[in-house]
């Protein structure tokens, strides 16, 4: 597996001479201290590892019995300040011993373990005990190390990657798990990394959600037990995503947008994972992510290896809001396929809504027409192009051109849309198919299934098991073939069921449930496959909307589509939601026809435009139906979106008033990352009781720097000032005149 971000080139002695010089690094570095002594297992060496990156100081060592303990994360020390080496938590009567209090990197399950491991094994003679020492130490470069344990007898190891990035001090932690055991062993459960929080208050942070409303923002006081965030279904999931919040919440120490200590984190995988946040017996928190070990078993023959994902994890003192831009700015400049300057996404234009599966040459070049005098860049066709593909119960699985519909293949379509100075994207559905297909027909056992029972279906298809590499490379032929013939320059790849049977039969019954990881690993192997034979094709992850949006996909895709829920009251709570864990870069956002089919709501086109805008903007409204004048609003601010899209994609975003919980406003603000630009949109759900719009002091800008305001749409209340400094901007803050049902404004600051 491609693991970013912590490539591995071992360099033993150099840091064993590190560490036994006391030499230290600066910047975002390893430093390194020891206590003289031999390997653990046969005395008390203890060696102090530590990472500094940004503003965080992550520090763990080897504790007197040998185990691999944490010690420190929070706020960035002194680069001369002496770390002590751990010294293990004491029993707690008889019913919890110092094994089990104390907050080990990689717990394996043994010696009384009663938390949460982090691994856990079953020996092919039945034991099932797992106690991992601290072996050695590998320093890949100034920012990364590795630290291999293994068990204290058996021929089983785990190498634990750490990197942390120098500019946001956001770590990266995954492990190798390898065996050398005669006989094969099983693993139960393997997580990417545990980390710990020393006793206090603390409120978590999560977002859960379902189709058509994702990306709730949840929080609750973390309190005694384990709090499970999990998807069992295959992919990371609407339900519950990946990524998880803690604030300090000490009576001291409150946590808000802007203000207390925060530590979080996001797993970087697209199949079923868990994240076990548990307040122990201490009150000591540990936070514990990676595979999903429901029905998993992983077996390892001697020599073989399991890695498990990537889990990311930061570190800040000024609230939920730095938390978000820490991360996101992360995401953009190391995690994103073009990073770290991904291009800011095209403005584009998607079929669906006007044609469905009803698409035709004459249809979609009449569509492009439209499309391209909006100012539009991108031109994609929807679903029906290929197969029997009239409804969604045929043709998934059949990805050729359906000749009835373009008699002359693709090209006519794509040279049109060329001509009209836009570029050509394609829907595709990949990992599903049709019983009604040419390809069930040729191939039913390739999708998941256990022999002899139903085959449940959902939106009448059934999912390939794409963990085979027979259907692997079916899946990659015949997209690599669709955009070698023609001149694609993007696919929106859909998902649009979970999983269910996730039976195997090609292997032995014990084998079967390597299913969960060989799957991703292979869907990933796809897509980087085509990245770099296409590396011009950008991919849009799409689940039915939010059903598979991780930092593991996108590693591989340049955007996502966060719901297919596009009402624009509701996109106000999903996307808000959303920059909690991502980027607003990737964060597809669309205008749609009103009222709205999902809640038939009325909304006027400026409302939903600027909504749209908070995002990566694009047009999925029917161009047959719209009146001239909601065209004249698209064109319009289409143009003015473009001017500031890269700020409004790319900046620092400042959530100014939430719209959740029922609030009638809310407000957003992006800045540029060197705060020449500003951008800020206003939106009222129902004036009440002739309340105004909230003053917004705005965030972020250059105190002593001179602002030009200008509007996007919208005014301000009489006598603010054209042009005024940072401070006045900040301070005083800008009234809006905003009232009445739906109505939103945008405005931008430029630096004179």
């Amino acid at each position: 597996m491609n693991r970013p971000f912590l490539k591995t080139f071992p360099n033993f002695l150099s840091l064993l001479l590190c560490v036994a010089l006391g030499i230290s690094f600066a910047g975002g570095a390893l430093h390194a201290q020891s206590t003289p002594g031999t390997q653990p297992a046969r005395a008390p060496f203890q060696a102090v590892f530590r990472l500094d990156g940004g503003d965080t100081t992550y520090a763990f060592g080897v504790n007197e019995r040998g185990e691999l303990q944490q010690i420190y994360w929070g706020g960035r020390i002194g680069a001369s300040d002496t770390i002590a080496p751990p010294k293990s938590n004491p029993d707690w009567a008889s019913f919890d011993s110092s094994y089990n209090n104390t907050p080990q990197e990689y717990a394996g399950w043994g010696t009384g373990l009663f938390h949460e491991p982090a691994l856990k094994v079953t020996f092919a003679d039945g034991n099932r005990d797992l106690v991992l020492h601290y072996v050695s130490s590998f320093r890949s470069d100034e920012h990364s190390l590795d630290i291999m344990l293994k068990d204290i007898s058996r021929a089983v190891s785990v190498t634990l990657h750490y990197r942390i990035d120098p500019a946001t001090g956001i770590l990266a932690r995954s492990a190798t798990i390898e065996s050398h055991e005669a006989k094969p062993i099983m693993i139960e459960q393997a997580a990417a990394a545990g980390f710990a929080l020393p006793p206090a208050h603390y409120t978590l942070s999560y977002l859960s959600g379902r189709w058509a409303g994702e990306f709730t923002l949840n929080q609750e006081a973390v309190r005694p037990g384990q709090r499970i965030l999990e998807s069992r279904r295959g992919s990371s999931g609407h339900q519950i995503n990946p990524w998880f919040a803690i604030g300090k919440n000490d009576a001291a120490d409150i946590v808000d947008e802007e203000h207390g200590e925060v530590w979080f984190g996001a797993l970087a995988w697209s199949g079923s994972w868990r994240i076990t946040v548990e307040q122990d017996q201490l009150d000591a928190v540990r936070v514990t992510g990676g595979f999903n070990p429901f029905d998993f078993g992983y077996p390892l023959k001697s020599g073989e290896k399991l890695e498990t994902p990537v889990f990311y994890a930061g570190y800040t003192h000024n609230g939920m809001g730095e938390a978000s831009r820490l991360l996101n700015h992360f995401t953009v400049s190391n995690i994103l396929p073009e990073a770290p300057n991904p291009r800011p996404r095209p403005v584009i234009y998607n079929s669906w809504e006007a044609t469905e599966f009803n698409v035709t040459e004459a249809g979609q070049e009449s569509l492009a027409e439209k499309a391209a005098a909006l100012g539009i860049d991108r031109f994609v066709m929807d679903d029906g192009w290929f197969g029997q593909r009239k409804t969604d119960h045929a043709g998934l699985g059949d990805w050729y051109v359906n000749k009835e519909k373009f008699p002359n293949g693709l090209k006519p379509l794509i040279d049109k849309v060329h001509s009209l100075n836009m570029d050509f994207g394609l829907w595709v559905e990949p990992e599903m198919v049709n019983p009604d297909s040419d390809l069930y027909r040729k191939h039913p056992e390739w999708v998941l299934n256990f022999p002899g029972r139903p085959r449940s279906e959902e939106r009448n298809q059934l999912m390939l098991n794409l963990a085979r590499q027979d259907v692997r490379d079916y899946v990659y032929g015949f997209l690599d073939k669709l955009l070698t013939e023609n001149q694609i320059a993007f696919l929106k790849w859909d998902y649009n069921r979970n999983w269910s049977e996730p039976g195997w039969d090609q292997l032995p019954p014990d084998e079967q449930k390597k299913v969960y990881v060989q799957f991703t690993r292979n869907l990933y192997s796809i897509l980087a496959e085509l990245r770099v034979k296409h590396p011009n094709v950008e991919i849009e992850s799409c689940s039915g909307g939010g059903g598979r949006v991780d930092l593991g996909i996108l590693h591989y895709t340049d955007e996502v589509w966060p719901s297919d829920n596009t009402d624009p009251l509701d996109r106000l709570t999903i996307q808000d939601g959303f920059t909690y864990a991502y980027p607003v870069q990737v964060m597809m956002a669309w205008v749609t026809d009103s009222p709205h089919w999902l809640n038939q709501r009325s909304t006027s086109m400026a409302y939903r435009m600027l909504v749209s805008m908070q995002g990566s903007l694009g047009i999925g409204a029917n161009l047959n139906k719209l009146s001239d004048a909601d065209l004249s609003t698209i064109k319009r601010l289409t143009g003015a979106y473009k001017q500031v899209q890269k700020t409004i994609t790319q900046g620092d975003l400042y959530r100014l008033i939430s719209p959740t919980n029922g609030s009638e406003f809310s407000a957003t603000e992006t800045v540029s990352t060197d705060k020449s630009q500003a951008v800020f949109f206003g939106f009222v759900h129902s004036t009440q009781e002739g309340r105004t719009f909230p003053r917004l002091q705005l965030l972020g800008l250059d105190p002593g720097a001179v602002y030009t305001l200008s509007s996007i749409e919208g005014n301000t209340v009489e006598g603010t000032p054209v042009v005024a400094s940072g401070a006045w901007w900040m301070n005083h803050g800008v009234n809006l005149q905003l009232k009445g049902d739906f109505q939103g404004a945008a405005f931008r600051l430029e630096k004179k």
